[in-house]
């Protein structure tokens, strides 16, 4: 991941725990790192958005989006190896609510990175240790049935995946 500002969601709850507990065992310095949570931009669909962006001026482009934008529950797909990378995601479906989410925000007039990859929402499992055969065969036999629900959106300036600050958060507050 480029430097830049990023949206996610915090994943809440017992699938929080969940989730945390998959890193722990597969990625110990992911699990360490970053909390679980959902990236909406900056990976895929969207790139980084520029480090230029002043905090006002992202807060005014996100406050709309979050107060138009019903809070989500969306359940996870099988794990799978985030496009021609090493990387092990737990994918969302790509369309529905997560996509208009996604689309407001591309639109709302903040400056963006081209991105490398087509939209896919997801949970990272495993970035930085290299897997064995069989802890990858393990890691995507692996399933999450909880549905998760989405209700805030937060913007992050990153350095990268373990060096970021979270510039500040927003409830999803529409209907």
């Amino acid at each position: 991941m480029k430097s830049g500002i990023i949206i996610l969601s915090e994943i809440q709850g017992a699938v929080r725990d969940r989730i945390l507990e998959i890193q722990r065992r597969f990625d110990p310095k992911l699990a360490a790192g970053v909390p679980p949570h959902l990236t909406l931009t900056g990976s895929s669909g969207m790139g980084p958005i520029s480090t230029s962006t002043t905090t006002a001026e992202l807060r005014a482009a996100l406050e709309p989006v979050a107060r138009e934008t019903a809070p989500l529950t969306l359940t996870f797909l099988k794990p799978m190896r985030f496009m021609q990378t090493n990387v092990v995601v737990l994918p969302m479906d790509p369309n529905g609510p997560v996509r208009a989410l996604h689309e407001r925000i591309k639109t709302s007039g903040l400056t963006y990175e081209q991105p490398k990859f087509t939209f896919t929402p997801h949970v990272t499992l495993s970035f930085f240790r290299e897997l064995s055969p069989a802890e990858v065969k393990a890691l995507l036999a692996l399933r999450v049935p909880e549905p998760v629900t989405i209700d805030r959106i937060s913007a992050h300036r990153t350095v990268d995946i373990l060096d970021s600050k979270k510039l500040f958060e927003l409830p999803l507050l529409g209907r």
